[in-house]
């Protein structure tokens, strides 16, 4: 594939081979080299990605809490039959889901304000407003309080638990933009593991002190994120769509340490140059602009990848306890056990760097769908022995190496894929779109999940594997046929690959030749002349260097 560069002056020229030089170093960068380089890249990336740890422990600390009994005897409703307090179940799915419903609100206005205000300010006044919102499922007298705080904290998840990947993505290095934006999914474990072991810890507490202190500890984290928020440097990325492009080589001398000023000139006139050509294939930034021309099949991968992660059965293998506790264990033993469960993940999770550096983006999504696929078939066939102890502990075994493998393919490579398929100037507002896709998708399954798998409803049991068999092997067919290769792809590569409707299956072998600037002859010096004028260069002798 090939795009010529017809500019007809010296200064055009200097552009275009500074452009092309900041793109040959990107592609020849090494591991080693880029730690080297943006050790403070490194670092804010994964300073900023420490709020998905929060959004990890929220979102299943309410779904964790029902089988306390402080916590029902102050939200449930008492029933003579029993002889006892219970949580209703439209109020057990209505608590479970208040998070996710809130959190569509929460991406959807994240979409906005984030282009506008940065990622920066908004994750400040995010903090701002869930200390604030905490006091509400803290002191709340009834479960309808309850609920209504859940429904407002879940919009700030909602904020959240997108901006990490946004903001990663584009203050990276293409060489380590995949293990920081997968880095996100060991934010999601981390944040489950401190939750499980809070509640393991509390689980013999009588009081009120059980379900208080897990709300009491949200409270830890606003006030060390909002110093690091504060502290952070803006994305050279969005600065540059903003026009402020001093800001922006500013903010990418600090998140480097080993690029010399022409090296940061360079890369200044890449991102420059990678947003002049989004706006010139109408890469607008609003929500439509999404839906319209090759930035629609974009979102469609985003929305899906993301997704994925639901549908190929996670409400039901990504929780082994009710599998455990068929093979014979108790409930507090199978409880323990899927304490243990995180761990798998997060080692797992650390596995999937491995692979993704060896295999591609592409390569590792298919494997895990196609296994998960046929671990799912495997469970559901093994059901029709349920009486067999063997039988019962081998579903048990599935059941983690499920999440094994979940956690070192698609739990984090679809955060990859949906960060980085993008185009710049809609990344935030895709992903937002794809957050909701995804919270309404998960919204969904969790609501089925127990009426496919409730003696009192459908009672499939371990036969409810079919059903995500199903849909996990429709989902494999998608993504063979959709979701392209992003390793070692610059955003501007992929704007052309995108826009030239190349098959996702060639994206890896597909060859783009001197890709980001593309004007005809009538243009160039007109082009240059707002280049040089844009960015603050008239008066200098070449436009390839910055000063």
């Amino acid at each position: 594939m090939e795009t010529t560069v017809p500019h007809s002056t010296s200064e055009a020229a200097a552009i275009t081979e500074a452009v092309a030089s900041a793109n040959r170093d990107e592609h020849a960068t090494t591991v080693s080299e880029a730690l080297r380089r943006y050790p403070t890249a490194i670092f804010w990336a994964i300073a900023m990605s420490f709020t998905i740890v929060m959004v990890g422990y929220d979102t299943i600390l309410m779904g964790s809490l029902m089988a306390y009994p402080s916590f029902v005897e102050k939200y449930g409703t008492y029933h003579p039959e029993l002889g006892t307090k219970v949580i209703s179940g439209p109020w057990q799915v209505g608590l479970s889901t208040a998070g996710s419903c809130g959190g569509v609100f929460g991406m959807v206005i994240n979409g906005f304000v984030t282009e506008r205000f940065g990622h920066r300010r908004v994750t400040m006044v995010a903090l701002t407003i869930m200390t604030g919102l905490i006091f509400i499922p803290f002191f709340a007298p009834n479960v309808h309080i309850l609920l209504a705080g859940q429904c407002l904290l879940g919009a700030i998840w909602g904020v959240f638990s997108i901006m990490g990947a946004v903001y990663s993505s584009e203050i990276c290095p293409l060489v380590l933009r995949g293990y920081m934006t997968s880095f996100i999914n060991i934010c999601w474990v981390i944040g489950q593991l401190i939750i499980a072991g809070i509640l393991q810890g509390l689980v013999n507490n009588t009081t009120k002190w059980a379900y208080k202190i897990p709300f009491a500890v949200e409270w830890v984290w606003p006030v060390p994120l909002f110093v690091l928020a504060w502290l952070a440097p803006d994305s050279p990325w969005w600065l540059i769509r903003q026009g402020r492009i001093e800001d922006a080589r500013h903010s990418l001398q600090r998140l480097s340490s080993g690029l010399d000023d022409e090296q940061i000139n360079q890369k200044i006139l890449m991102m420059y140059d990678t947003n002049r050509l989004e706006q010139k294939i109408k890469a607008d930034a609003s929500y439509w602009d999404c839906l319209t021309g090759a930035n629609l099949r974009r979102t469609e991968i985003a929305c899906l990848s993301l997704s994925s992660q639901s549908l190929i059965g996670q409400s039901l293998a990504y929780n082994a306890t009710y599998f455990f506790v068929q093979a014979g264990l108790s409930a507090s033993d199978a409880y323990k056990m899927n304490f243990g469960n995180m761990g798998i993940a997060f080692v797992a999770t650390c596995i999937s760097w491995v692979l993704m550096t060896h295999f591609g983006r592409r390569t590792v999504l298919l494997s895990g769908y196609t296994f998960l696929t046929l671990d799912l078939l495997l469970i559901g066939i093994l059901s029709y022995a349920s009486n067999n102890s063997a039988a019962k502990w081998g579903q048990s075994a599935l059941a983690l190496v499920w999440l094994a493998v979940y956690s070192a393919t698609i739990g984090p490579q679809t955060w990859a894929v949906a960060s980085e398929v993008s185009a710049t100037r809609l990344r935030a507002k895709t992903l937002s779109i794809a957050g909701v896709v995804y919270n309404i998708v998960n919204i969904v399954d969790n609501t089925i999940e127990p009426y496919l798998i409730n003696p009192t409803e459908a009672n499939l049991k371990g036969k409810t594997a079919f059903v995500w068999f199903g849909i996990s092997f429709l989902v494999t067919i998608w993504a063979i046929f959709r979701i392209p290769e992003t390793r070692g792809r610059t955003y501007g590569e992929m704007d052309v690959l995108f826009e030239k409707k190349v098959p996702a299956w060639r994206f890896a072998t597909a060859e783009v030749v001197d890709d980001i600037t593309i004007i005809g002859d009538d243009e160039a010096e007109e082009n240059v002349e707002d280049e040089k004028r844009e960015m603050g260069m008239a008066g200098h002798e070449t436009a390839a260097t910055i000063s």
